[in-house]
């Protein structure tokens, strides 16, 4: 995962961190819920992003292998 990839999802977590916070302390039962959503996006966002990687480590692993191999 790039690293602005993994910035973006954090940020976009971060984000949500603030609107539910927002939301809790202006008892704003709408933002807090987007706020969670917003977390949770990002959340998924990167443990996609770090499964992909890893994906890609273990094609590059056998990959490798395969030529050691010859």
């Amino acid at each position: 995962m790039s690293a602005f990839d993994k910035a973006k999802d954090k940020a976009e977590q971060l984000i949500g961190k603030g609107k539910e916070k927002l939301g809790q302390a202006t008892d704003n039962e709408e933002m807090e819920a987007a706020g969670k959503r917003d977390q949770l996006k990002g959340e998924v966002k990167e443990a996609g992003h770090d499964i992909r990687d890893k994906a890609a480590g273990a094609a590059k692993d056998a990959k490798d292998s395969l030529r050691d191999d010859k």
